[in-house]
């Protein structure tokens, strides 16, 4: 019961403006009081904990996303593929999702993309017919495939938190994003011409020349060669997850500084700066829900949820449906940092029990947090879609709510009763 508690006070303090890291912090001070911990120990093995180094990928990656932004490559990556697929009908809004697909196999989170590919494209597609309101929403659900395509700061976390294969997780979120992207794609073509026209004269009349193919391609080149680079290297045995997060962030540099020239000192210096604050933020969060965990580990609680619940419930299909609606809950407060170390740790022994692989669990969690991050009262990514689009949130709720409803939860439905889909490649690949 005490667990419960914990989370619906993290809620609490959210809702009411307490800023993430402090919203543990009051968590931690909740449960040590409750529980009579020695904060001095729960302080050590937090230490210890954090000090991984797995870790070390993530400020890496997160550094690269914020280098992508300043250096020019994600306006590269949009060039391309406007011109390879914009003149097609509903080509812009695709273009827009697979742009925010490819930059998620670079930098790994959803606010880079919304920031990045958000500035780049809302302009064109509002000249293009598509509504603003349409547009953030479509932005801010397709940026989520950073969560699901790796590298993905998201599965890093749940691997950590977990204590299972980085590079398995990484793998089983593959099948749920490619499904994720094609019913994105689908959807928007389906939209254009009945709820919206495209106005550009360019639409839907033919491909661009191949002259224009190909100086965009080149351009492209240095930018594409990211996800090859690093995907290729995991998988491929070259270099561990953290590695690949090193090369990833040098590369960009090179890529901004001496090919595109994007990059410059001051532009750089802002995105090491922008880099840290973000990754002590999370690294505070990690830190108190390590000493949380310890807690919960402690005095057995989630043994106690896994009880309680397969008392009250019975049906393991029931028990899938009612973690996956507070996993979107959860979601709907809550940043996906805070649902994968909190709520993920919380709930796996009572997957386990129902007979859920974790690795199949983190697919899970990533596709229920595409869900929460766009569904009010909070929609952390949906209202950073809203300012990037500069529209009311107000407007874009029903496009969004549409978009999650026809293609996100059918996408969670799918990826929470079909395994194989989020376990073939792992186990193809000799990670499980």
């Amino acid at each position: 019961m005490e667990g419960l508690i914990a989370i619906g006070l993290l809620m609490l303090l959210m809702i009411i403006g307490v800023p993430v890291a402090w919203s543990f912090a009051g968590v931690l001070a909740y449960m040590a009081y409750v529980y009579d911990a020695n904060l001095n120990t729960l302080m050590l093995q937090g230490y210890r904990s954090v000090d991984s180094v797995i870790l070390i990928a993530l400020p890496l990656f997160v550094l690269t996303g914020y280098l992508m932004q300043s250096g020019g490559i994600a306006r590269r990556l949009v060039d391309f593929i406007e011109v390879m697929i914009g003149k097609r009908r509903g080509g812009m809004g695709a273009s827009m999702v697979m742009a925010s697909g490819i930059f998620g196999a670079i930098a790994g989170t959803a606010t880079a993309a919304v920031a990045s590919i958000g500035t780049i494209m809302i302009g064109p597609l509002e000249q293009r017919g598509y509504p603003r309101s349409y547009s953030s929403a479509l932005l801010g659900i397709s940026s989520l495939l950073g969560i699901l395509i790796p590298p993905s700061i998201t599965m890093i976390l749940f691997a950590v938190v977990t204590r299972q294969s980085v590079a398995a997780c990484f793998a089983a979120s593959i099948g749920p994003a490619i499904l994720l992207m094609l019913g994105l794609i689908i959807a928007n073509r389906i939209g254009v011409g009945r709820f919206f026209n495209e106005v550009s004269s360019a639409a839907g009349k033919g491909f661009e020349p191949l002259p224009g193919k190909g100086r965009a391609t080149i351009k492209a080149v240095p930018a594409l060669s990211l996800p090859v680079i690093i995907l290729g290297g995991i998988y491929g045995g070259v270099f561990t997850p953290t590695e690949a997060a090193a090369v990833a962030a040098f590369s960009a540099m090179l890529i901004g500084f001496f090919i595109y020239r994007d990059l410059n000192l001051k532009s750089f210096a802002k995105s090491v700066v922008a880099a840290a604050e973000t990754t002590g933020t999370v690294i505070l969060i990690l830190l108190f829900s390590f000493m949380i965990g310890r807690i919960l580990a402690a005095e057995r609680i989630p043994q106690d949820l896994t009880e309680m619940v397969t008392t009250l419930i019975e049906n393991p299909l029931l028990i899938l449906i009612v973690v996956n609606l507070f996993l979107i809950v959860a979601g709907m407060i809550m940043d996906d940092v805070s649902v994968t170390v909190v709520v993920a740790p919380l709930f796996l022994p009572l997957m386990v029990d129902t007979g859920i692989h974790p690795v199949h669990f983190a697919s899970i969690v990533a596709c229920s947090v595409v869900i929460g991050a766009n569904s009010p009262p909070v929609a952390p990514i949906l209202y950073m879609a809203c300012r990037i689009g500069r529209v009311s949130i107000h407007k874009t709720v029903k496009p969004a709510l549409a978009l999650m409803a026809f293609v996100g939860m059918p996408v969670m439905l799918i990826t929470t009763f079909v395994p194989e889909l989020s376990l073939f490649l792992p186990r193809w690949l000799g990670f499980l």
